[in-house]
């Protein structure tokens, strides 16, 4: 709003013009209107005049969820040592945003007026600065969604393992998961990510039964796990003589590997017990308290150790063994989790369980998660990295979008 005033100053000087003068008396009366939402960003849902300015995504009001989360803010804001508090570190930025965006809505709201004016000049000023707040609003509500859409644990994965597997289809499934296998490389390359090729095992006629790439890179998982399912490829193969469509699958896989375990034992966590030790090993082994027993309250994993006179090297010892068994407990833990994605991930190779159609004879690339939404120029989508990252972007936004609306629809139960 300041900028509009500035563009009716008098080449510069200090004094306004009358066009300023008008400004300034409707940006007072406007002001004493939007008096009712400018302490508080909750009362602006109040107003009912300019609802087309209240936050929405799908078409589902925001209203309530974001009087929850200003609730809870107020809330954590009033304890001692809230700075410290995970919950307030993750509502802070959310606030913020609020906030400017409260005052980008309410300037916007001043220049109403503004652009109706009868003064083609003013009208013009006014309507300029507005499509400003418009687009600023725009962009805050962008960085708003994405303060709001809540992280998931499998995004922070900065290594996998991916695996194109031949489905239905014969020797074409073969061909067309070695077309996949080169994409997916190319995309790795195109990310800036690092891969290497741990299997291949090709067919004689060029294709590819089952290969699995490492690919590392930062969180390479939150965008190949939109990849995970089975593809379908309708196009005529090279040796089809009567031109007749055929329709063959390659599943995908994407193993999210987890970071080098480190194990971190807590004093508190730690039940230390102390006694003779038993059995032979002479008087000084029998006589003193020796022997050691370590409980690990949280998992109840117990572990002694007797072996030597001091207590001292016992207690190394036994902390040794329970930190090996914790690491072994969070190891198979890992193995069983990798497994059980693997197990959801694969299912079957059936050609009526698709994510996505490439489809040859139209030059089309369907992906069945997203309506209405399609691709052309099918090799270099293949070839190039570009419209994959694009697809892959808006799946990931789509399931952003989804679980947001999730922890509204709680708010309103």
């Amino acid at each position: 709003m300041f900028a509009l005033i500035s563009r009716v100053y008098l080449n510069g000087k200090l004094q306004f013009s009358r066009k300023a003068f008008e400004v300034i008396q409707i940006l007072k009366l406007n002001s004493l209107k939007c008096l009712s939402f400018q302490s508080h960003f909750s009362n602006f849902y109040s107003t009912t005049v300019e609802y087309k300015y209240d936050l929405k995504i799908n078409n589902i009001d925001l209203k309530q969820y974001i009087s929850k989360i200003q609730s809870e803010y107020s809330e954590l804001i009033n304890t001692s040592n809230h700075i410290e508090n995970p919950r307030y570190n993750q509502l802070l930025p959310v606030i913020l945003i609020l906030q400017k965006r409260e005052n980008v809505v309410s300037n916007i709201l001043s220049l109403v007026e503004l652009t109706t004016s009868r003064d083609k000049e003013l009208s013009l000023l006014a309507k300029a600065e507005e499509a400003e707040m418009t687009a600023k609003l725009k962009g805050l509500d962008d960085e708003l969604f994405e303060a709001l859409s809540p992280p998931t644990k499998d995004d922070s994965f900065d290594s996998i393992i991916l695996e194109v597997q031949a489905g239905v289809g014969g020797q074409e499934a073969m061909l067309f998961a070695k077309e996949m296998f080169d994409m997916y490389c190319s995309f790795t390359a195109y990310k800036g990510w690092k891969y290497e090729i741990s299997e291949y095992v090709a067919t004689d006629a060029g294709g590819l039964r089952h290969g699995s790439i490492s690919v590392s890179g930062h969180q390479v998982y939150k965008y190949f796990k939109h990849e995970v399912g089975v593809h379908r490829v309708q196009r005529v193969p090279a040796t089809e003589k009567s031109g007749r469509i055929h329709t063959s699958t390659v599943s995908v896989t994407a193993l999210p590997q987890p970071d080098e375990i480190d194990i971190k034992i807590e004093a508190k966590d730690l039940k230390i017990e102390t006694k003779r030790s038993t059995g032979a090993g002479g008087q000084h082994v029998n006589t003193t308290d020796s022997a050691v027993r370590i409980t690990h309250l949280p998992t109840n994993i117990a572990v002694e150790c007797q072996v030597d006179r001091s207590q001292i090297k016992n207690r190394k010892f036994a902390m040794a063994r329970l930190r090996a068994l914790l690491y072994q407990r969070e190891l198979d833990i890992q193995i069983a989790q990798s497994s059980a994605t693997k197990k959801s991930q694969v299912r079957s190779n059936n050609r009526n369980e698709k994510i996505r159609t490439y489809n040859f004879n139209q030059d089309r690339i369907t992906d069945h998660r997203l309506q209405g939404v399609h691709f052309h120029n099918l090799k270099g989508f293949i070839n190039d990295g570009g419209d994959l990252d694009r697809l892959i972007q808006s799946l990931e936004k789509q399931l952003r979008i989804n679980c947001l609306l999730e922890l509204v629809k709680e708010v309103y139960k």
